[in-house]
């Protein structure tokens, strides 16, 4: 069957290609939204470390696609966009979709690895804020916030903004210790005709869904508030 394709790929193959390769599942194959959707840690032929998302029958619903899109679509739209605004998520490899014999779709998602990346919930419980120091942990807000802030000034939201969504890295030792911030599963990403209302919906589910305390969440706002300017004050 064709081949929608929505990367420079260098040729109608590239879905076979990604389609046929097998690797660890480090999310296994759920059952849900009319099909299946798993991810798949893999290498390409020069060993670089990739994650596949691979989907069957599995869709989404919307005005503008009311007989299903496949949600990878979505989730590339989402992650096009964000590289475009300076919001740090997952480079795209490859994107293709397409329906089998049986007219199921069919869909792929290929991203590069976040090299030195970590879920932070995992930094947090190896006891890295407490070697790293509270200066740095508040850069780790900081860049969080600045991401966040321009996911939003562009009308996006989240929509899924757990803590496990949220990846660290820090770069360097001591005083001139570095920290960047990523954000993954961009699924559920949708624009919204509000950044305002994208803001509030996505910090409430984050502060549902985080273990910061209260002085933590006070200097996220603060960071947050100051990147994104005063029409958001009063969130949280």
């Amino acid at each position: 069957m064709a081949v929608m394709e929505m990367t420079d790929t260098g040729g109608s193959n590239r879905f076979d290609y990604f389609w046929k390769r097998q690797g660890e599942w480090v999310e296994e194959p759920n059952q849900r939204r009319g099909g299946e959707s798993g991810v798949q840690r893999l290498c390409d032929e020069t060993g670089q470390l990739l994650y596949a998302k691979r989907q069957i029958g599995h869709i989404y619903r919307s005005v503008l696609h009311p007989f299903g899109r496949p949600t990878v679509l979505r989730e590339y739209d989402a992650l096009h966009s964000f590289e475009q605004l300076g919001v740090r998520v997952p480079h795209i490899v490859y994107c293709g979709v397409e329906r089998d014999a049986d007219h199921q779709w069919r869909a792929l998602l290929v991203s590069e690895a976040l090299a030195g990346f970590e879920e932070i919930d995992s930094w947090y419980a190896k006891g890295e804020r407490e070697r790293h120091g509270e200066a740095l942990h508040d850069r780790i807000l900081q860049d969080l916030a600045r991401n966040l802030a321009r996911m939003h000034r562009g009308h996006w939201q989240h929509g899924c903004l757990y803590s496990k969504h949220i990846f660290v890295r820090v770069l360097g030792e001591g005083a001139d210790a570095q920290a960047e911030v990523a954000l993954l599963d961009l699924e559920k990403c949708r624009r919204r005709l509000s950044c305002q209302r994208a803001a509030s919906n996505d910090l409430k589910q984050l502060r549902r869904h985080s273990s910061w305390n209260e002085a933590d969440w006070n200097k996220l706002l603060y960071f947050y508030q100051m990147a994104f300017g005063s029409a958001v004050k009063g969130l949280g």
